[in-house]
């Protein structure tokens, strides 16, 4: 006997050793997982051997599928999964099937427009559609002005001058081989000291090796 879910986008968990359902959002794709209901069957020796894999039916919210079966192909193809269970056991997932859609059903809800089942998360109380069909006032607006507000601080930046200096590439030419000398204390290339030098009188820092101040000319020691 085919399942007849009250929404096609579920997932049978069932094994052998009971059963168990999700049943998923049409917009969001959360899941809600119902309580697990052991096999009575499950305890007597030899009464059946079949796969112990969960079973995964879901349809898409467009009606064609996007993970494995439609929902005609779908129900058959529980059946044919469980094809080696007992009568018994083929009874108590019929049984715990529509346990389970009892329970799923009271965390959705059908919009009446485009007859999706949601969740609560995409489902719009005051106006009694899915947030698909009638968003929330509140959230279009936050996210409106978030939008606007990131737009007026880029165009902001965009006229605002964030530097004034001036561009220049300096290069340490060492004063003993008159060879760039690189970024470190010491010349990369003969190895002198690049340590200024403050002049006693103007206090300018000069180059290492300069016998007088580049600025007022007074002698360096």
């Amino acid at each position: 006997m085919a399942l007849q879910p009250f929404t096609k986008n579920f997932s049978d968990n069932s094994t052998e050793a009971g059963f168990q359902f999700t049943f998923f959002c049409d917009l969001c794709g959360d899941g809600y997982k119902t309580a697990f209901i052991e096999s009575k069957t499950y305890k007597k020796k030899g009464l059946f051997r079949m796969l112990g894999s969960a079973v995964r039916v879901i349809g898409s919210m467009t009606g064609h599928s996007s993970i494995g079966y439609n929902l005609e192909r779908g129900t058959d193809a529980v059946s044919s999964r469980f094809t080696g269970a007992s009568p018994e056991w083929h009874k108590e997932h019929e049984a715990a099937f529509e346990l389970a859609q009892n329970e799923g059903r009271e965390h959705f809800h059908r919009c009446p427009k485009c007859r999706k089942y949601v969740c609560d998360s995409d489902w719009n109380e005051q106006e009694g559609l899915c947030t698909e069909d009638a968003p929330r006032t509140n959230v279009e607006v936050a996210a409106a002005k978030a939008e606007k507000m990131s737009k007026d601080i880029k165009a902001a930046a965009e006229v605002t001058d964030v530097f004034s200096g001036k561009i220049e590439s300096k290069q340490t030419i060492c004063p003993k081989c008159g060879k760039p000398a690189g970024e470190g204390k010491f010349c990369a290339n003969c190895g002198a000291s690049l340590n200024l030098i403050k002049c006693p009188k103007c206090g300018t820092q000069n180059q290492a090796g300069i016998r007088f101040c580049g600025e007022c000319g007074t002698k360096l020691e």
